[in-house]
């Protein structure tokens, strides 16, 4: 059953049997040795990393030294290295599993570039031994976690560089075939403790499912297969979606409120566009929320923000040097772009109070302007009412009237409030915020270019 599970696997990618070379990741266990076993017996070339986590003291160790046996005895390459994942797990502050997972596959990458420089064949690939049992685990915790459609599917066979290839016979398929050809392995005893959460799914709930369910009844394969293609109808539909919804411009990316508020399963759609942007989807009922929020409210990601502004929602990199959208969410406050140096401040108006003529300085009316501000580079389509003007008038005409050169264009800022320009940074300041003799509140805004 192993075999032919295997084989199966090769006459399905072809090009993955004769045209490649495997890093297999061997631990030692049951698993792995089987892998390496079906890849000699079937004349794939490959090559071994070991990674010893140092997690296990002498038993880390004597898996090491198991696995370099391993290497010679089938006389394959052998790649091994020991990671201070305790001191890794501190620095990131990340779970032994994750830690673990990221520090490997990172190595993993590294060894296929070199090997890629070694190989006459076409491609290498990393191969794991992940099997039948590890895909219900699998599944069965992105359930218990809320996963959508993806995480019910499972673990595929091919995910870029990893293949899998035993991913279609069960763990006691694998042992019965380790046994009847005098395969030798090392078993890890962190595998029988319930500390971690795949270990108890697979020592406690999956056995009581067994109990419950008559082996001959479960039909697992069959369902992770009418997932999958449930799956390929539900990634069609979310592009439609998205395809409606989105409207990216630069870095970032426009969404109406309207249209969103009126899209149907909302939660669902809401979600698949946010998680390109580093959401989770805890925070789908934030971003939700924004629909009935003032504009200026918004919620933040790692990587990005997802901001309310009026009728829209705008999806937006943080603020970093190359952020396209800086949110200034409060006055007395300095705020450093690429552009340079931005100070805003306000205050109450004296009496005889100067209009600055530097074209660093804009002084507005506060009355109408409402935090937070926001600071980004200018686009075309951009227009405002130059001051002494009645009439509104495209930036791009306004740098032409200018003459402005195009590298000067390129380094132009703006900065607005409720989607209306306040300030051309450095050049002109909106007639619609000019100090009057009404005016009560002003805003100073106060610009030091890079130099």
């Amino acid at each position: 059953m192993v075999q032919t599970a295997f084989q199966n696997f090769l006459r399905q990618y072809p090009s993955l049997a004769y045209n490649s070379t495997w890093l297999i990741a061997v631990s030692g266990g049951v698993d792995s040795v089987v892998l390496c076993h079906l890849a000699k017996a079937n004349q794939i070339p490959f090559a071994i990393a070991h990674c010893n986590f140092q997690l296990r003291g002498d038993e880390s160790n004597r898996d090491k030294a198991f696995v370099r046996d391993l290497a010679q005895g089938f006389n394959v390459p052998l790649f091994v290295k020991d990671f201070d994942t305790k001191q890794y797990m501190a620095d990131e502050g990340k779970s032994v599993q994750v830690a673990a997972r990221e520090i490997r596959y990172d190595w993993f990458a590294g060894l296929l570039q070199q090997m890629a420089q070694d190989s006459p064949l076409k491609t290498q690939v990393i191969a794991t031994a992940h099997h039948a049992n590890d895909n219900i685990e699998t599944v069965l915790m992105n359930l218990f976690r809320g996963s959508g459609i993806k995480g019910l599917r499972g673990i595929v066979p091919v995910q870029g560089k990893i293949i899998r290839p035993m991913l279609g016979v069960g763990k006691e398929a694998i042992v019965n075939y380790a046994e009847s050809n005098g395969l030798c392995w090392v078993e890890d005893s962190s595998n029988s403790s319930d500390k971690y959460t795949r270990n108890l799914v697979r020592n406690k709930v999956i056995p009581l499912m067994e109990q419950a369910i008559p082996r001959d009844e479960i039909c697992f394969e069959k369902s992770l297969g009418l997932l999958s293609e449930a799956e390929m109808l539900y990634d069609e539909a979310i592009a439609l979606h998205k395809k409606k919804l989105v409207e990216t411009r630069g870095v970032e990316h426009h969404i109406p409120v309207l249209k969103l508020a009126a899209s149907k399963p909302l939660r669902t759609i809401t979600y698949e566009i946010i998680k390109d942007f580093g959401f989770n989807s805890a925070q789908t009922d934030e971003v939700l929320a924004l629909l009935n929020s003032k504009s200026g409210r918004y919620v933040g990601s790692a990587t990005h923000r997802i901001i309310r502004n009026r009728a829209w929602f705008i999806i937006a990199p943080q603020k970093t040097e190359g952020a396209g959208l800086i949110l200034i969410e409060e006055q007395d406050k300095k705020v450093t772009f690429s552009g340079g140096v931005l100070a805003v401040k306000q205050e109450v108006v004296q009496s005889q109070m100067a209009i600055p003529k530097a074209a660093s300085l804009a002084l507005l009316d506060a009355t109408e302007i409402h935090f937070p501000l926001i600071l980004r580079p200018w686009k075309p389509g951009d227009y405002f009412y130059p001051l002494g003007m009645m009439k509104k008038k495209k930036l791009a005409r306004f740098f032409i009237d200018q003459k402005l050169s195009k590298t000067e264009k390129e380094s132009i800022w703006v900065i607005e409030s409720d989607k209306k320009i306040l300030w051309v940074i450095g050049h002109r300041i909106d007639e619609r915020y000019k100090v009057t003799d009404r005016t009560k509140t002003v805003l100073w805004l106060d610009f030091a270019p890079v130099v």
